[in-house]
């Protein structure tokens, strides 16, 4: 099969790349896969052949479920109100008042901290002796005592997402921002003059240019709270009572902590691939948004 020159120039640019990905990307995933359907563990890196047996014994175990509904809560919750907020702020700082400027550079500072160093600065807030939390409470008289809000199984997971929220949802915002710069404002004063409310303005003037970055966004925000770890293994490793144990952590927890590297494995895997799932179902949509545009 002969190929044009503009082809093979191609291929020839792209080799070093593809080379990289090969080294870096598909060997480890193919030896991941490999290790998946074998029982081996962390010490010996060989192990006896089960077949599918690691991923059927995840299916019918009680906490690879619980952990999968606590990872598919915290993404839900954190995403829709990183995506809430976002827009909302980048509807503000759009507006032209004195010191936007700079309020849009001190917004990108939580979003700029060190994913550590923001869980341990949340662990300090909720502490339940000094935190900054139960003191502004109690000052306001909303409660009448120091709550522990890692301590609680029932606040211990929105505990994690506020953190979350308040350190992703300024990239939002400003990917809208961003968006909202290209909207040409003579097509925005047309509408205030023909009568459009600011909700009408919003759905027929600004969402057009706003839809395709905030779905980059919630694919973005998506992938990355689906596959959660650091935040929450620093501020509750997972618990009170496994409340906060996520996909990632047990995943962690299996090929580390209990030295199963073969049923780590799977459900590493198990994880990519409902990522690579909803990663394409948002791609699909944009695609039949941007044809329907």
């Amino acid at each position: 099969m002969t190929f044009p020159r503009a082809s093979l120039g191609s291929w020839a640019l792209m080799l070093p790349l593809l080379v990289v990905i090969l080294a870096v990307v598909s060997w480890p995933l193919a030896y991941t896969v490999g290790l998946s359907f074998t029982d081996a563990g962390l010490v010996a890196s060989s192990g006896n052949f089960v077949g599918a047996q690691n991923y059927l014994s995840a299916m019918s175990d009680r906490g690879v479920r619980a952990a999968f509904y606590n990872t598919a809560w915290f993404t839900l919750v954190s995403v829709s109100l990183e995506l809430v907020l976002g827009v909302l702020v980048g509807l503000l700082l759009n507006q032209e008042f004195r010191g936007r400027t700079l309020l849009r550079a001190m917004m990108i500072l939580p979003w700029a901290l060190p994913t550590v160093v923001n869980a341990i600065l949340w662990r300090l807030i909720y502490n339940p002796e000094y935190g900054a939390l139960n003191s502004a409470l109690l000052q306001l008289g909303i409660i009448d005592s120091y709550q522990s809000w890692l301590g609680r199984p029932d606040s211990a997971m929105m505990a994690m997402v506020v953190a979350d929220v308040w350190k992703n949802f300024p990239i939002v915002g400003l990917i809208c921002l961003a968006a909202l710069q290209s909207v040409p404002r003579d097509t925005q004063a047309a509408a205030i003059v023909d009568g459009a409310g600011p909700l009408a303005r919003f759905r027929f003037v600004i969402w057009p240019y706003l839809a395709g970055p905030l779905m980059i966004a919630l694919v973005l925000r998506t992938i990355e709270a689906f596959k959660v770890f650091d935040i929450i293994w620093v501020m509750t490793r997972g618990g009170p009572a496994n409340s906060t144990r996520t996909m990632s952590i047990l995943v962690y927890q299996e090929a580390f902590s209990f030295q199963r590297a073969g049923s780590g494995a799977s459900l590493a895997l198990t994880v990519t691939l409902v990522i690579m799932v909803l990663a394409g179902a948002y791609v699909s949509i944009m695609r039949r948004s941007a044809l329907r545009a």
